[in-house]
């Protein structure tokens, strides 16, 4: 009989063995909260409890900027703020949002936490704007606006703006988005109209920008890139301390020696991104 009971093989119910599934939905919350979002997101995809547990506004609250609020009313209204969870709303800033009438766009940069903005042509104080003589608007899909300004000829030079919101701490970096000569497509190819450009290579643009807390940058740059490329020129940048504290930032791209005309440029957008991860970004544009 022992020989018997020996040689039998237990068999297990294997339907008592613990699951992933059987983890509480707030223990898996917590583990969360130490987890990058792209992480976050993968877990989701395992099992109800997992996506559910996902969801928990505590989780994603610190992975939004602690100025998110501020941020958020700039695209948002407060019904829809209040409606959203904080998973919703870090999807919804990751991605641009236009605002303003379409003439500004802002999103939280992933890798970093702190904000890009751009800002359209339209958006920007253009002297001479109105005078189709020197200036027009010229639709185009290069650009994330779909409309450039475009100046054929003009004596006095002056483009700028200002931007104000509470920035998430860090370093910013600001640039204009120029382009030499007048782009269009000719039986689906690209082609580039050079014929306005000039003056550009006699005297240098003054590119600057000032803050609400006396940040300043100054510089003189020559516009000489190939015509028919679009190029990010560098103001400057500035540094923000305190994310509880709107900063204002006042720009502009001057060329107001009145000794000959200039001509022939596009401009697109002024784009403000973190420093750190400038590169990436504008190369991204």
């Amino acid at each position: 009989m022992g020989a018997n009971i020996s040689g039998v093989t237990p068999e297990f119910d294997r339907s008592s063995e613990p699951r992933l599934s059987d983890l509480p939905e707030n223990c898996v919350a917590l583990i969360m909260m130490r987890l990058d979002p792209p992480e976050i997101c993968r877990l989701a995809r395992l099992s109800r409890v997992f996506r559910r547990a996902s969801s928990a506004d505590f989780i994603w609250e610190p992975k939004l900027p602690p100025s998110y609020r501020a941020i958020a009313r700039k695209v948002f209204d407060e019904i829809t703020l209040r409606k959203l969870l904080k998973k919703d709303l870090y999807a919804k800033l990751c991605r641009p949002n236009l605002f303003d009438g379409g003439t500004k766009e802002l999103w939280i940069d992933k890798n970093t936490g702190r904000l890009c903005v751009s800002i359209s042509s339209k958006a920007l104080r253009i002297t001479g704007i109105d005078d189709r003589r020197y200036w027009s608007h010229i639709p185009t899909d290069e650009s994330r606006f779909h409309s450039v300004a475009y100046v054929q000829q003009i004596w006095w030079f002056e483009v700028g703006g200002e931007f104000e919101i509470q920035f998430p701490s860090g370093t910013y970096s600001l640039f204009f988005r120029i382009q030499l000569g007048k782009t269009s497509k000719r039986l689906g190819r690209r082609i580039c109209n050079s014929d306005h450009i000039h003056g550009w290579d006699i005297k240098p643009v003054r590119f600057q920008l000032a803050t609400s807390d006396n940040q300043q940058a100054v510089s003189l740059r020559y516009l000489n890139n190939n015509p028919g490329h679009w190029s990010h020129y560098h103001v400057g940048d500035f540094k923000v301390v305190n994310p509880d504290v709107s900063t204002g930032v006042k720009f502009s791209m001057t060329q107001i020696d009145c000794t000959h005309t200039k001509g022939g440029l596009c401009i697109d957008s002024v784009l403000i991104v973190p420093k750190e991860n400038a590169r990436k970004v504008v190369e991204s544009e």
